[in-house]
């Protein structure tokens, strides 16, 4: 696919498969269009103006761009999840996690008292929170909101989950446990993440997308990319001489 703004042209000759309950991470250096690409996959570069994309995206065997297909059942199916921990600072933790159900009509309190329960114990945060539901979700540390906004995506019960840099505010505790949910995750979801850290990237991730300027420069396993890339610009970046 492509895409861009305006007449500046950010991704071109994007092409790859991501495969079910793997975790897919893409580097390459700031401004090559990650960011860009992961906001296409569910539709969320529509709300940018300006923005365009051309092209075709399959969640099975349904072209997401397709005319017929509704964008807020896609954004249903994917879930995002985004830099900066974003907890909707009015609400409480128990709130937080509900306001996707409630606002997509679930009226019924013990199915939502029971996703909601699932949802904060799939996010790994279930226990730090159970007796104190009501507290404000932005009165939790960085990393606990971080586990909140993915409780929250959660909660929707998507079969994919994007992340943009999700542990590039947090410290290294933080990021860890990040981390870990990332691989409990991956046992029931599909999870694309976008990070800076290349070291992360090897540690989390099943496959590796590089890219550069808009293009993806090798895409394969993550053991082979970081091993034996077969491209040389790959190398280069992995290797630190550039990027």
């Amino acid at each position: 696919m492509e895409a861009g703004f305006y007449n500046k042209k950010i991704l071109k000759n994007i092409n790859l498969t991501i495969k079910e309950n793997s975790v897919t991470a893409f580097i390459g250096p700031s401004g090559c269009g990650k960011t860009t690409l992961i906001r296409c996959i569910n539709r969320m570069h529509e709300m940018t103006p300006g923005a365009y994309s051309k092209g075709e995206i399959h969640l099975d065997k349904t072209d997401i761009y397709d005319p017929k297909v509704n964008p807020v059942m896609i954004k249903r199916r994917i879930g995002m999840v985004f830099q900066k921990p974003n907890p909707f600072p009015t609400m409480s933790i128990f709130d937080n996690v509900a306001a996707g159900l409630k606002l997509n009509g679930v009226r019924d309190k013990k199915i939502i008292n029971e996703i909601v329960i699932e949802s904060l114990e799939g996010a790994g945060l279930w226990q730090e929170v159970k007796d104190d539901l009501n507290r404000p979700g932005m009165s939790l540390s960085g990393g606990q909101q971080q586990r909140l906004c993915i409780a929250r995506a959660l909660a929707m019960q998507p079969e994919i989950i994007l992340m943009d840099e999700p542990t590039s505010a947090l410290d290294p505790s933080a990021s860890s446990k990040i981390e870990e949910l990332i691989h409990e995750l991956k046992k029931y979801l599909t999870i694309v993440i976008v990070t800076h850290n290349m070291q992360q990237a090897a540690r989390v991730s099943d496959y590796t997308a590089f890219m550069y300027l808009g293009e993806l420069i090798e895409f394969g396993e993550t053991k082979q990319i970081f091993g034996s890339p077969m491209k040389e610009l790959t190398e280069r970046y992995i290797s630190g001489k550039f990027g």
